[in-house]
This record gives structure tokens, C-alpha cells and sequence, in this order.
């Protein structure tokens, strides 16, 4: 069988399969039989993503794919999973009307149903449902532009899916009901409710019953040396390491430390392991330390003091026990990174330290009055030679940066003028931006030359959808694992940490990549 195989960026390929079936059976043969320096594949409607650890690597499995033929993917015995839903969605009504339905009508379609779980993504816990008789199949639009907050437990449609929303998220889907049923438990196997190959029933009440207090938090807890006590987190603290790599198929994306080179840097310079727990800060924080120790603070330029005293970015430096540690707010950039030696320890959850803002996952944001411990592993030496590798800049008043982007994979749904008007245009960074994606601005949208539904299909940092109103949002750390939205362009890995650095209010620009051999 012939397939069509995209670049996503430099470090993944989608490729486009003619079936549901076909695509379970690709995923579940890459996913026994992985490519050499594959780190995930996501399964969507149509597609299958695979992504990579370097350029070189995505660059060969191309032409490995090119030979596979997956037979047919064995299959696990189907639980029977029932939903009981409140349908009172925002969305019912309008839905019903334009579907030349009651309301009444659209949910006796809604329930007599019987849905078959496809495929995990966008967030744990969130499964993609599509009916087991494809004949009872709508195909239901999304929003023109997606919500920036959908609440948890939100019963949805779109397309000829139905899910469940987990846990409070931006989405683009058709809100129909309420449901009180949990969905995701990371300690459970499988973890989601719903896994694939489930047959899912919703059911319909008048109420439902109160919420019960069950958290899907299951956190591991490792022993910890207290090392510095917060006495102001400022506007945004968290806990941030390389994230939950090859998670997809959960809905989990990878998360970890929005720029990663500035990240990497301060573990650098205190002799720490590249993945080891550190801090990522918004707005500056005070710390005052409990025992000596020695930190490095990388990422946006801001002032840095230590006992008083000026410290400078990217340098080791010696914190007295009883020292306070103040990072001012950024004069240029978002996001400060504060390394300490040894590493920091924090409860983990899917073997990460990293708190993931779209899910959930991970340890809760740094409060005053928490206190920070280390590990008490040893580090290594530290290497104090290093420059911070911030890449933004300032044009007057204003925080701007250049992010270089491979057309992808689906700039075929846009005309020659719609990507020239997209590589020549500079977006403003709105403030319903974060750590899930920047949501853009401009005096024009883009326009599609395509009007159909895209099948939802996997995601990666740095892709830019262009939702109907046309105004794009490129992805960062906490995206949703899949989309529904046509990517015109997908950021390099690179010049991600590029725009996590930009504020509300700053600009960016995209120009075309020139690849060269790693």
C-alpha cells in the first residue's frame, strides 16, 4: 500500500492512512516494533505521528517506512464502559438546530449509540469514541474558534467522535452534557476509563450525583534534603525537568521545561544531569536558602541577586545558608529557569517531576511558604563556561523573536498567498497565551483554501494551527497531544524555546528553515 509521508517540523512525519483500522494497525505495529530513535507515535483518524530524537533519525525512518505493511493489530477483549451524562451542554440546542434535530432527538441519537474507543489524545484521559455502527455517524463541526476553557467532565462531539473532557482544557468541540465520572487514574493500568477497543454507553439523567473528592494525582514522594524555603513565587513557579517522553498513545504529552536550552544550561552549570528538576518562573520569586548550596539562573534577562549581591546569569553561584535569593521580573523575555546543585526532588507522576498546565499532571504549582528540596545524589562537576542562550530581542518597547518553520503538513489546505502572507506577516502575542500554545494576532487572518473538517491528528511543539477565524496558535511545552485544526507550519525544535520566551504583547515572525545535514 501506498502511503503519503510529511515532515513535521525536523523531528517527526505524519503519515496519511485511508481507514481508522488501517491507522490502529500501523500504531500498534510502531508501537512492538518502534524505528530506530523513535520516541513516540499517536494514533488520530487518519494519521499516524511518529516522532524522533534528531533530524538525521526522522530523515532515515522515511525511507523505512516507505516498505512497512502492518498486517491487522491484535486486539485486547472490550470492556463495556458505561457514562452517566446531564445533557445540558452550552452547545446542545444550536447543535440539535443544525442537525435538523430536537434536542430530544440528538440525545436518543447520543445514547442509543454504541461507541467504540479509538484512540487516546489531546489529554490523558481523554479517548476519541467513534460509533460502532459507522451508519448512526454524524459528522458534527467544531467550533470556529476553539474555547480557551472547557470545564472537566464536559460530554462532547465533533466530527464523528464523541469524548469526554478529563479535567478543565482550552477545545474546539461541540459541548453537549455534563458527566461526573472520573476518567483518568495514573496509578490505575490501564489509566484512562477508556482505553481502545472499549465499547463506550452514555446514559442520560435528570442530575447527577455530587462529584466524589477522587484525584487522579497519584504522586510518587522521594525522599528530599530541604534547600530553600519561597517566599514570594511571583506571578508563576513550577517544577519542570524534560518532561513524560513517549506518553502519546495516553493522551500525555511530553510537557517538560518550556525553553529547553535555557533549562539545560543551569543543570549544565552546577554539574547536574540535563534532565534533573528545577524551577521555571514567570514575574521573579524570592527564595531564602536553608543550608549553602550553589545555583545557577538562566532564561529571560533579569536581575539576579544573592545576599544582596549581583549574580550573573549562567554563572554558578554560592548561596550562604540563610542567604535570600531574589530574581527580579524580566526585562527582556518570559520565562527564568534556577538550577540548583545535586537537583532538585519533587513528587513525580509518570516518572516526571514536570507539572503539566493542560492535564494536570505532575506536582502543583509552587506556593509562598512551600519549601524546595534537592536530591541527595551527587553531582557532576560543573562547568561554568556557558552563555545564556536567550533569543528573543527587544525593538523599542516591545519583545520580539524570529522562529524558523517547515511548511507542514498540511500547507495544502492553504493557498500559495495565504502561506507568503504567513511567512511575511508580525503576529502579537495575546494574553490568552501559556504554556499550552501562543495564541496569535494579526489585522488579517489567513484564509483556508480548503473548507472541510481536518480528522483530528497528532501534535508536536512548535505546530501553528489556523483555526477557522484564521488567527494562528503555535504549540508549546503542555499542548494537546492531538488537533483538529489544519497545521500550515511546524516550528523546528529548536526556536520552540525561542517562543516560549515571548510575553503577551510581544511579536514573532516565521521564515522558512533551510535544513542541513546534522
Amino acid at each position: 500500500m501506498s502511503v503519503r509521508i510529511t515532515p513535521v517540523g525536523t523531528r517527526g512525519l505524519m503519515v496519511d492512512l485511508p481507514d481508522l483500522t488501517t491507522v490502529m494497525n500501523w500504531h500498534a505495529f510502531l508501537k512492538a516494533n518502534p524505528l530506530p530513535r523513535q520516541t513516540d507515535v499517536i494514533a488520530a483518524a487518519r494519521t499516524v505521528l511518529l516522532t524522533f530524537d534528531s533530524p538525521t533519525a526522522t530523515r532515515e525512518a522515511a525511507g523505512r517506512l516507505a516498505s512497512i505493511s502492518p498486517s491487522s493489530a491484535e486486539q485486547r477483549a472490550p470492556r463495556d464502559v458505561e457514562i452517566a451524562v446531564l445533557y445540558d451542554g452550552a452547545d446542545t440546542a444550536s447543535l440539535a438546530e443544525s442537525l435538523h434535530m430536537s434536542v430530544d432527538e440528538l440525545i436518543a441519537w447520543h445514547t442509543s449509540t454504541t461507541w467504540v474507543a479509538a484512540f487516546g489524545g489531546f489529554a490523558p484521559g481523554f479517548t476519541y469514541c467513534v460509533p460502532e455502527d459507522p451508519a448512526r455517524a454524524l459528522s458534527v463541526p467544531r467550533l470556529t474558534s476553539p474555547r480557551t476553557e472547557v470545564p472537566a467532565g464536559a460530554v462532547a462531539v465533533a466530527g464523528e467522535f464523541s469524548a469526554v473532557y478529563p479535567r478543565t482544557s482550552p477545545g474546539g468541540w461541540q459541548l453537549i452534557g455534563t458527566t461526573h465520572t472520573p476518567m483518568w487514574d495514573s496509578a490505575a493500568t490501564p489509566p484512562a476509563l477508556v482505553a481502545p477497543g472499549d465499547r463506550v454507553h452514555y446514559r442520560a439523567v435528570d442530575a447527577l450525583e455530587d462529584a466524589t473528592e477522587t484525584s487522579h494525582h497519584h504522586l510518587a514522594t522521594p525522599p528530599r534534603r530541604p534547600i530553600f524555603s519561597v517566599d514570594d513565587p511571583g506571578m508563576q513557579t513550577l517544577y519542570q525537568d524534560l518532561g513524560r517522553q513517549g506518553n502519546g498513545n495516553l493522551g500525555v504529552t511530553t510537557s517538560g521545561s518550556a525553553d529547553r536550552a535555557s533549562a539545560r544550561t543551569a543543570n549544565a552549570a552546577v554539574g547536574n544531569k540535563r534532565n534533573a528538576t528545577l524551577l521555571e518562573n514567570i514575574g521573579g520569586l524570592t527564595l531564602t536558602a536553608l543550608a549553602e548550596t550553589v545555583i545557577c539562573v538562566t532564561g529571560a534577562d533579569a536581575d539576579v541577586t544573592v545576599g544582596g549581591r549581583p549574580a550573573l546569569l549562567a554563572t554558578p553561584t554560592i548561596v550562604p545558608a540563610g542567604a535570600e535569593v531574589v530574581v527580579a521580573p524580566a526585562r527582556l523575555g518570559m520565562r527564568t529557569y534556577i538550577a540548583v546543585r545535586g537537583g532538585l526532588i519533587a513528587d513525580t507522576e509518570l516518572d516526571s517531576a514536570a507539572t503539566d498546565m493542560l492535564s494536570g499532571l505532575g506536582p502543583d504549582p509552587i506556593r509562598a511558604g512551600d519549601t524546595i528540596a534537592m536530591s541527595l545524589t551527587r553531582p557532576q562537576s560543573a562547568n561554568a563556561l556557558l552563555s545564556n542562550p536567550l533569543r528573543v530581542r527587544k525593538e523599542g518597547a516591545t519583545t520580539t523573536g524570529t522562529v524558523r518553520v517547515v511548511l507542514g503538513p498540511r500547507d495544502d489546505w492553504f493557498s500559495p498567498a495565504a502561506i507568503e502572507q504567513f511567512l511575511s506577516t508580525t503576529y502579537t502575542v495575546t494574553a490568552e497565551s501559556n504554556r499550552v500554545g501562543l495564541r496569535l494576532d494579526s489585522e488579517q487572518g489567513l484564509e483556508r483554501a480548503r473548507t472541510e473538517e481536518l480528522p483530528s491528528e497528532g501534535m508536536v511543539a512548535g505546530s501553528v494551527q489556523i483555526p477557522p477565524s484564521g488567527q494562528p496558535v503555535v504549540f508549546l511545552r503542555d499542548h494537546a497531544v492531538t488537533g483538529g485544526y489544519p497545521v500550515i507550519a511546524t516550528v523546528i525544535n529548536e526556536d520552540v524555546d525561542i517562543a516560549t520566551q515571548l510575553p503577551p504583547g510581544g511579536t514573532i515572525r516565521f521564515e522558512l528553515f533551510e535544513e542541513k545535514n546534522d
